[in-house]
């Protein structure tokens, strides 16, 4: 195999960058593997990875850290309970793109989002059209994969449906189809990408499931797993920021998450017309929820 050079891994241990890391290191590649945490060092030495620590908001170390890299794969982790979300998500973004600049890899894939082509009134999703802005400006090839909404988001209410025989969702109508794929896809298609070397100034590439499903695919599926009947119900516009919020979420991160769902409702958060590809992943949504329940 011709030298590859140095793959650089931001946000190792979540979902996206395990399956992405685990894919390159099938192939062989060196990978670098940056996490927050030092407790998940030793893990992705394990599996022959370089281990670098560091925050995503901390510049210098983030540079050191991609230090030589020839790809770097891009994360925005989320602000799920600062007090002011978007100042937290800009911040990250501000440091990842000041350290790339200063390192100039040949190449950047960042996970983005679905809607990410939009400049306003998409709650959460603006995040990711900042963060594609920004990376714009860093003079390296640029791949951007958008994500649809992730299976895996039904985590925290896969026990409540199942207990209560109801599923409440912010997508209205339940009955209305809605992009989505499993992370771990995501991850396995980022591999793919980085792997494939691509010297584009700008590509993208949206990232969704075999299939579309509506909410009430979602309780039916759930309740064919669990073997009672679930239906799904919307939750009502006025209820959505004290459910969040009562999920564990700050109001802040709340807010941005129900301004979200007001444009996938409005039907703004899909695929950029005519712009870039969509792959598709192999996890159909029977064996996302079915992995989701047994943790439950």
């Amino acid at each position: 195999m011709k030298d590859t050079g140095m793959f650089v891994v931001l946000g190792a241990a979540g979902k996206i960058g395990r399956a992405t890391i685990g894919a390159l290191r099938r192939h062989h590649v060196p990978v670098r593997a940056v996490v927050r945490n030092p407790s998940h060092a030793e893990e992705f030495r394990a599996l022959g990875c370089e281990a670098e620590i560091a925050d995503l908001r901390d510049t210098p170390a983030l540079a050191r850290a991609t230090k030589d890299a020839t790809a770097v794969q891009v994360i925005c982790p989320t602000g799920v309970r600062a007090d002011d979300a978007s100042a937290e998500m800009e911040a990250t973004i501000r440091s990842i793109v000041d350290a790339l600049d200063q390192v100039r890899p040949e190449s950047i894939l960042a996970i983005s989002d679905y809607g990410a082509q939009l400049a306003a009134g998409t709650g959460i999703t603006l995040t990711f059209h900042h963060l594609e802005s920004r990376l714009v400006s860093v003079p390296a090839a640029l791949t951007v994969l958008r994500s649809a909404e992730h299976m895996q988001n039904w985590s925290r209410l896969v026990g409540r449906a199942t207990e209560t025989g109801v599923l409440p969702s912010l997508h209205h109508p339940v009955t209305k189809s809605f992009p989505t794929v499993s992370a771990g896809d995501v991850g396995l298609m980022a591999a793919d990408l980085l792997l494939s070397g691509s010297r584009d100034a700008l590509r993208v590439v949206h990232a969704e499931g075999p299939n579309r499903y509506s909410a009430a695919d979602v309780a039916r599926t759930l309740g064919e797993i669990a073997g009672r009947e679930i239906v799904a119900r919307e939750l009502p516009r006025q209820d959505w920021v004290p459910a969040l919020v009562g999920g564990g979420i700050s109001t802040s991160y709340a807010e941005l998450v129900a301004a979200m769902f007001d444009a996938h409702n409005a039907g703004r958060i899909d695929v950029e017309h005519g712009v870039g590809e969509v792959r598709r992943g192999d996890t159909d949504l029977r064996t996302a929820l079915a992995a989701l329940l047994a943790r439950s």
